[in-house]
């Protein structure tokens, strides 16, 4: 990559990222600006940046989006979002390591994506059609978790008329009014936390909620309250794996009300999502996903602690739009988008898989 950036213009920079088409900048001390592109992280041309360098431009950043550095000074770290008219919305985290300021940024945009263009199947897009219950989506950081979320509001959003109240740490994608009226709530700015916010979206007359993570016992538990109230709840869990995800959910609350809770999840839960997002032949990066669709079997199986049952009925399950993340991934290498290699380093069960192939 040939990125001749002036330091320290956070606005070049960010221009630049851009137009590569990156995911994310990299201002570190001791490292050239870098940018993470088609999943790899490249170094751009020129030195590697001072700390009095990368102070600037964190300064900059701050400047730009009009607000305090004293969280990060006081905490170590900061998270918030940041626009730039005609060219974007970028969200920042900001931190100190080593006695000196760093900052990475994620490059979002102004449009709301295209299910299409970002491989998202009819499957998943048939989710929007819920009218109560939870519907998670899952994966690491980065798997595109957001954009997939973003796609079901858009769709929501585009043909029904209801109010969707989104909760999330930043804000990402910016919705327009359509059928339905778009309330946007950031964390910090807008309120004080997950919680709190969930529990006032109960009294604004909701009908759909996004949480942008759901991350603690209260967040978790005040999700499950307002699905059972009869909205539909939209939330993210960095877990892979529908099993895993359903697990997670009931270990982080006491023993004594687990059982209880898996209970209410069996019938609460309407849908899982997972996905990964894999380095395709063609040196970019394309998603492979997991569908879980919860019908009476999947039901019984949570309510009984069988979830290590679920990549069965799933596997099985295709007419009901759901399918296994291996299963997925041995699509993508049938299609020859990925390797051999790729596809066993992503596998849930690679030895298995490795037969399949």
């Amino acid at each position: 990559m040939s990125s001749n950036i002036d330091i320290p213009d956070i606005r070049t920079i960010l221009k630049a990222a851009v137009e590569n088409k990156s995911s994310d900048v990299f201002v570190v001390p001791g490292a050239p600006l870098t940018l993470k592109t088609d999943g790899l992280v490249t170094p751009a041309d020129g030195p590697a940046l001072r700390p009095d360098e990368t102070f600037l431009l964190v300064r900059q950043i701050y400047d730009m989006a009009e607000r305090s550095m004293d969280a990060l000074t006081l905490s170590g770290d900061d998270d918030f979002s940041l626009s730039m008219a005609q060219l974007g919305r970028f969200r920042c985290n900001a931190y100190k390591q080593r006695n000196s300021y760093a900052v990475v940024l994620r490059v979002m945009s102004f449009d709301i994506p295209e299910p299409a263009q970002f491989h998202i199947p009819p499957e998943i897009m048939q989710l929007a059609s819920f009218r109560k219950g939870l519907v998670l989506v899952t994966g690491a950081a980065g798997s595109g978790k957001s954009t997939t979320l973003a796609c079901l509001i858009d769709r929501i959003n585009s043909e029904r008329q209801t109010h969707i109240i989104t909760i999330e740490d930043p804000i990402e994608f910016i919705y327009k009014h359509k059928k339905s009226i778009v309330s946007q709530r950031e964390v910090e700015h807008d309120t004080k936390d997950y919680q709190t916010a969930l529990r006032a979206a109960l009294r604004q007359a909701p009908g759909v909620i996004l949480v942008g993570e759901m991350r603690d016992y209260e967040t978790i538990h005040t999700a499950l309250t307002a699905a059972e109230t009869g909205q539909l709840v939209l939330a993210t869990l960095h877990t892979m794996g529908a099993a895993k995800t359903i697990d997670r959910i009931i270990d982080i609350f006491p023993a004594n009300q687990q059982q209880q809770i898996r209970i209410q999840l069996s019938m609460l839960l309407r849908a899982t999502v997972s996905q990964q997002l894999l380095p395709t032949l063609y040196n970019d990066l394309y998603p492979a996903f997991e569908i879980l669709v919860v019908n009476s079997a999947v039901q019984n199986m949570i309510r009984e602690s069988k979830t290590h049952q679920l990549d069965n009925v799933m596997s099985a399950g295709s007419a009901q739009g759901m399918r296994t993340m291996d299963g997925d991934i041995a699509r993508l290498f049938a299609e020859g988008r990925i390797s051999r290699e790729t596809a066993l380093l992503y596998a849930v069960n690679p030895d298995m898989l490795s037969r399949r192939l």
